[in-house]
């Protein structure tokens, strides 16, 4: 078959944006890894070259010459099927390759790929590549996230640029919207879109009736919780979150500074006065539990949230959910290393939906499933609530 123009376009796109992100760096932030969760940019920018090179070129690409045979062990994320890898808290020691040469990879593979595409292909490279473009994406919003932590926690709080907006505030009046007793049908149903297979076996799911919020909580709504000893009460946490506080000592969201009484929190344009009005973010599953029982509220299930978010605002914030990370109905792995790509973290997790600030145009839907384990902060998470 022939790939359309416009799939060769979207590639196009997605791996210049990926670079476009990158332009603000100073070479020196490229390699830092502060903490396992967060890898450096430059090993990004190899990985999501990997995958198109691992999946498609190696195998659908006659004659393909590796760029590096070294490659794979150094990008490799955690595929087991293919072979050894790197630790992963070992990406930030890696000072070679060089970002140029981590440059000249992606760029000799955009080319091959190109190449590739502007003949008759099979309709499994498509799928793939169509994979490994929103795999890409899913990467430029971790290395966004990546990116923030990396300047956050340097001594001098540099900007990122002066232009990236956090703090999209919801102008509205806050209202419970009630939700009716019944069976609402949950997970992706548009062939013709494309999704992951954990979003698949679209199924029946019977909900008793609740109510869920139009707005997100706010900074001011969460310092509230806070002022009011929040983080002091071992009544409002789980067990193994009241035993997190005590090991970490955190008494605010990531980013927060108490400077001579007053909050501020850093940004990606840096360190900013705290806007009381913007959703709170960078809160792990702990705090939003704690918070939701502090109000006498709860978190959504993510089937009462996907069966209500076309009645309220999202895309701000990741939205914590009381959902463990767990498979739909009918769901079966894949064979091979791309089965490796969801299935196996179906476990000791939590889902989150929506969207965030840093997530990429062309790869938001209602039924995405984010997850993450209890206790990260890092990514751009909020709470909505549900009773």
């Amino acid at each position: 078959m022939i790939i359309t123009e416009n799939l060769i376009t979207f590639f196009s796109e997605t791996r210049e944006h990926t670079e476009a992100l990158c332009k603000p760096l100073e070479i020196e932030d490229y390699v830092v890894q502060p903490i396992v969760d967060v890898s450096p940019p430059k090993w990004h920018l190899g990985h999501t070259t990997w995958f198109f090179e691992e999946f498609i070129l190696k195998h659908h690409k006659p004659n393909y010459q590796l760029f590096n045979e070294d490659f794979a062990f150094v990008f490799n994320s955690y595929y087991e099927s293919i072979g050894k890898r790197v630790v992963r808290n070992d990406r930030g020691n890696l000072s070679r390759p060089g970002v140029a040469k981590v440059y000249d990879y992606r760029h000799y593979v955009t080319n091959e790929l190109k190449e590739l595409l502007s003949s008759n292909v099979s309709k499994e490279v498509e799928m793939l590549l169509l994979m490994g473009i929103h795999h890409e994406k899913q990467h430029q919003e971790l290395l966004m996230t990546d990116i923030k932590y990396i300047l956050g926690n340097n001594p001098l709080l540099p900007r990122y640029n002066d232009t990236f907006e956090e703090d999209y505030t919801q102008s509205f009046p806050s209202k419970w919207i009630t939700m009716n007793e019944g069976i609402y049908e949950i997970g992706h149903d548009n062939p013709s879109s494309f999704c992951y297979d954990n979003e698949l076996g679209r199924h029946k799911v019977f909900i008793h009736e609740y109510n869920i919020s139009n707005k997100l909580v706010t900074n001011k709504e969460y310092l509230e919780f806070i002022n009011s000893g929040g983080y002091e009460d071992f009544n409002l946490w789980h067990a193994e979150g009241w035993d997190w506080l005590k090991q970490t000592k955190i008494s605010q969201p990531m980013y927060w500074h108490n400077i001579d009484g007053d909050w501020h929190h850093y940004t990606l344009k840096g360190l900013q006065k705290l806007n009381l009005d913007a959703p709170v973010m960078h809160i792990s599953y702990f705090e939003a539990f704690a918070y939701a029982q502090w109000k006498g509220c709860r978190l959504p299930t993510e089937f009462e949230w996907e069966a209500a978010q076309k009645l309220f605002e999202w895309g701000s914030r990741w939205e914590w959910t009381e959902s463990a990370y767990l498979p739909y109905p009918g769901y079966k792995k894949a064979p091979g290393a791309i089965g490796e790509y969801n299935g196996k973290f179906m476990v000791n997790q939590k889902v989150l939906r929506g969207s965030s600030v840093v997530s990429p145009n062309h790869h938001i839907r209602p039924t995405y499933r984010n997850f993450f384990q209890t206790n990260l902060r890092w990514q751009f998470t909020g709470i909505r609530l549900a009773k």
